[in-house]
C-alpha cells in the first residue's frame, strides 16, 4: 500500500518502511513495522525559535550547483575545502575549538525533543513550518548554524591525520531536492522502466522531497581532495575510513550504512554524514545502528 507525502508543489507515494527493498547488494533483511515508530516532534519543541529562521527555497541557489550528476563525479565548483572555508566570513565560528572532539557524556536519556534528533524519513517528513537557524559555510552552501563548530572542528582533525575532507552538499532547498528527486526518475524511465518502478528505484538513491535531511541543514555529504566521487568507492578510501572511524566523536554519524538498507529505505551512501550529537552518535556507532533504531531503542521505548 502506498501513502502520500505532499508538499507545496507535488505529491510523492511514500512506501512503507517495511517494503522489500531492490538492491545488489547483501542487504539485512531486518524490517521496522511503520506503526511502531514513533511519530515527529512538534516543531515548538525541535527548534530554538528565539533563533531560528524559517526554512525557505528562496535562498539565493546557482543553478549550475550539479553535486550529484549522473556520473556520480562532482564538480570542482561544488567542492569546499577546508582552507576555502577557512578563508571565509564564517571562519570564526571555530576560533579555539580545533584542538579535540567535543566531550562525550554517558547519558542515555535522549529526548524526542531535541533538534539534533529529529528524524527524518520517508515516514517521517519535515513538519511544514520546521525552522532553524542557517548560517553559510561558503559561497551557496548552508547548514544548521548549531553544527557548523563541530562540523569544522572535525574537518580539521582530520587534516591534522593527513586526510583532507571536501564538503559538495549540505544544505538543500526543497525545489532543488525535488529537481534532484525528479531527474532520478526521468534517468530510470530513460532506461526503459514504468513510472513507478523508476520511483521506487530512485527513493532508494535520493531523498524524497520533503522527507530529506538536507532541507533542515544537518546533513553533509563529504568527499575528499582525491576522491570526488559519489558511489560506494569513497567508503574504501582514506578520507572515507577516516570518517566512518571518528566522525562520532565529533556528533556525526554515517546516516546510511551498507547492510542497512531495509531499515533506513536509501542504498549505501558512504559520503552521507548526519549530525546528531556527540552522545547519540557515541551509542549510534558502538551499537552499529541506525538512527531509526536509536528511536526505537532509545527514545520510542
Amino acid at each position: 500500500m502506498l501513502c502520500f507525502v505532499s508538499s507545496s508543489s507535488f505529491s510523492y507515494p511514500v512506501l512503507p518502511l517495511n517494503a522489500i527493498f531492490v538492491s545488489t547488494q547483501n542487504a539485512s533483511s531486518v524490517a521496522i513495522s511503520a506503526d511502531r515508530m514513533p511519530q515527529a516532534s512538534e516543531p515548538s519543541q525541535i527548534a530554538e525559535v528565539d533563533a531560528a529562521v524559517a526554512v525557505s527555497s528562496d535562498l539565493s541557489e546557482d543553478e549550475d550547483y550539479d553535486e550529484e550528476q549522473e556520473s556520480g563525479k562532482v564538480s570542482e565548483q561544488d567542492q569546499y575545502h577546508l582552507t576555502d572555508i577557512l578563508g571565509s566570513e564564517n571562519s570564526d565560528a571555530i576560533t579555539g575549538q580545533d584542538s579535540a572532539a567535543t566531550a562525550i557524556s554517558e547519558q542515555e536519556n535522549f529526548s524526542a525533543d531535541d533538534w539534533k534528533l529529529i528524524l527524518i524519513n520517508k515516514q517521517h517528513p519535515i513538519p511544514d513550518d520546521y525552522v532553524f537557524p542557517m548560517s553559510n559555510i561558503k559561497g551557496n552552501m548552508y547548514c544548521d548554524k548549531r553544527i557548523l563548530s563541530s562540523l569544522l572542528t572535525m574537518f580539521k582533525a582530520a587534516q591534522r591525520d593527513g586526510v583532507n575532507l571536501v564538503i559538495c552538499s549540505p544544505y538543500r532547498s526543497e525545489v532543488r531536492q525535488e529537481k534532484l528527486f525528479t531527474r532520478k526518475i526521468a534517468t530510470y524511465m530513460n532506461d526503459g522502466m514504468a513510472y513507478m518502478d523508476a520511483y521506487t528505484k530512485a527513493a532508494q538513491a535520493v531523498t524524497i522531497p520533503g522527507s530529506s535531511e538536507h532541507q533542515v541543514g544537518l546533513a553533509i555529504d563529504i568527499i575528499s581532495d582525491d576522491y570526488s566521487y559519489l558511489d560506494d568507492g569513497f567508503g574504501k578510501t582514506k578520507a572515507g575510513e577516516w570518517l566512518s572511524e571518528n566522525s562520532s566523536k565529533f556528533g556525526f554519524i554515517l546516516r546510511y550504512p551498507a547492510g542497512k538498507e531495509n531499515i533506513t529505505g536509501i542504498e549505501y551512501e558512504p559520503w552521507h554524514f548526519r549530525y546528531v550529537g556527540p552522545d547519540a552518535a557515541d551509542v549510534i556507532a558502538k551499537h552499529k545502528i541506525t538512527l531509526e533504531e536509536f528511536w526505537m531503542e532509545y527514545i520510542y521505548n
